[in-house]
Formats: structure tokens, C-alpha cells, sequence
């Protein structure tokens, strides 16, 4: 009794400590994104005087009609859309199907060590930057969404959690019998291995769609145009260069772009379809998290 006694204290304890820890972490994530948003909501005044808290001082939806009302913002929002629509399809399908033979056993595939290792080298060497360019250059990709696109289209990182997720979830004996039953290999992957997956391609997909939304150095190297950017390279230029000549806009417009509610307003649209997408696919998250842990 008190040795039970003394357990549910300790867990009472480690409980306290760990929602308080979560809830401030979780507080020092939340409360900067209400403080943008509040400035995306405020005079301009109040804003570049440093006055806006977590509410809006002087309401106004200046900051974001001047946001939506400016084509390249519009242009870029589009161009980054179609990067993480087509750059996760992709991603995805380039993968599962690497992915698959790769998951086998030595035996059932010859020389699979020697591409595993083809993958593996990739993340210890980086071609580096220059050769990148100018293959991508070589390619006549630049200026066009697929050297955005092809370059990051295979994670070896993310591949061999694909991998492991395989080799760990999908019961051999399920994958013996469908053979004995005649189904070849590619039946096997699209009616076996695909669906008992969905939480591993769930988390992965979410992590390719974060990594092709928030990637803007590549925007910045191969598009000439602003018109390619996406939209982090859009949100780089203005923001952190606060570069407005390739924006093509008069004295008067950068006076507006220049404050802060403008930007506040453009970081926050900016983050939103990341936030949107989060809460679907959270169920997946715990399963998919603990990719291949438990081996068998």
C-alpha cells in the first residue's frame, strides 16, 4: 500500500511537471503567431510604434487587402501550391516504389547493399552548391517549377524510414500467401504494402509538403523572374532582404509594403495551409512517428 502510495506521487509529480513544461512550449509556439496576427490586423501606426500585443490596435484589413490585391504575392502563393502538390506526388511515388524492393531481404534481392549504399552516400556528401547549379542549369531547368522540384525529389533519410516501416509492419506471412496465390510483385505493393502503410506515407508526405513549403533558397538560385518564385522565396526577398526592386512597384505602394502589418498579414497566410494540413494527418502522427521502432 504505501509503496503504491509512493508511485502515484512520483507520477503525480512527473505529471504536474510535464503538463506545465508541454503548455509553456506550447505557449512559446502559439503565442508569436497570435502576435503576427494581431500586427496583421492593426493600423500601421500602432505597429511600427511597437504598440500591438496579442489584439489588434486600430483594426483595419488594409494589410491584407494590400496582400491579396498584389499579383506577385498571388503568383507565388500559386507557384508554391502547385511545388508542394507536385514535388510530395512525386517525392512519394519515386519512394514507395524504391522503397519496396529495397525493404526485401538480402536473398530475395541480389545487390541490394550496393544500392543501399547508393543512397546512404547521398547523405553523408552533398554534390555541393555549384555542381548542383550547374546541372541543374545544364538541364535547362532553371526558371521552370521542375528545378524546384527534381533535385530534393528523393530523402534518403525519409526513404529508409520507408524502409524500415515496411520491413517492420507488413507480415510476411500476408506477402507469402498472396504469392502462393499468384499475385506478382506489383499487386503485392499496391494492394498489401500501400495500405497497411497509410500512417508512415501520412507522416512522410507531411514532412515533404513542409520541407517544399518552406524552401526558398532554391527559389532564389535558379528562378531570374520573380514570377517563378514561390512563395517563401517571395516572403524571403521582402522580408529579410526587404529587396523591393525586383518587385516592380511605385514610391507610393512600397511606402505601404514597407510596414509591418503588410508583412505580419503575408507570414501569416503564409503559414496557414501548413496548419491546415496538420490536424489531418495528426492521427497518423503517433503511428507513423515510431516509423520501424518496434522490431519484431
Amino acid at each position: 500500500m504505501h509503496h503504491h502510495y509512493q508511485k502515484s506521487l512520483s507520477y503525480k509529480i512527473f505529471t504536474i511537471f510535464n503538463y506545465t513544461f508541454l503548455t509553456v512550449a506550447a505557449l512559446l509556439c502559439i503565442l508569436p503567431l497570435i502576435h503576427i496576427l494581431a500586427v496583421s490586423f492593426s493600423g500601421s501606426a500602432a505597429a511600427t510604434a511597437n504598440l500591438v500585443g496579442l489584439w489588434p490596435v486600430d483594426f483595419t484589413l488594409d494589410a491584407y487587402e494590400k496582400t491579396i490585391g498584389n499579383e506577385n504575392f498571388l503568383r507565388s502563393l500559386w507557384n508554391s501550391f502547385l511545388r508542394v502538390v507536385l514535388g510530395t506526388a512525386i517525392s512519394m511515388a519515386v519512394m514507395l516504389c524504391a522503397a519496396y524492393p529495397l525493404s526485401k531481404s538480402d536473398k530475395a534481392f541480389r545487390g541490394r547493399k550496393i544500392y543501399m549504399w547508393f543512397f546512404v552516400f547521398t547523405m553523408l556528401f552533398h554534390g555541393g552548391l555549384v555542381p548542383t547549379y550547374m546541372v541543374v542549369t545544364k538541364l535547362g531547368l532553371t526558371d521552370t517549377i521542375w528545378a524546384l522540384i527534381l533535385p530534393s525529389a528523393v530523402s534518403s533519410f525519409n526513404l529508409i524510414l520507408l524502409i524500415n516501416f515496411f520491413r517492420t509492419s507488413v507480415p510476411k506471412s500476408l506477402e507469402e500467401a498472396a504469392l502462393m496465390d499468384g499475385a506478382n510483385h506489383f499487386t503485392i505493393f499496391w494492394k498489401i504494402y500501400l495500405p497497411i502503410s497509410v500512417p508512415a506515407i501520412a507522416t512522410i508526405s507531411l514532412f515533404t509538403m513542409v520541407f517544399h513549403w518552406n524552401s526558398w533558397f532554391d527559389g532564389i538560385i535558379y528562378m531570374s523572374d520573380v514570377k517563378h518564385y514561390p512563395l517563401s522565396t517571395f516572403l524571403q526577398t521582402i522580408i529579410v532582404q526587404q529587396d523591393f526592386t525586383k518587385m516592380s512597384v511605385d514610391a507610393e505602394t512600397l511606402q505601404n509594403l514597407s510596414e509591418r502589418t503588410v508583412k505580419a498579414a503575408q507570414i501569416f497566410i503564409a503559414a496557414l495551409p501548413m496548419l491546415a494540413v496538420y490536424p489531418f494527418v495528426q492521427k497518423f502522427f503517433v503511428k507513423g512517428i515510431v516509423l520501424g521502432a518496434e522490431k519484431e
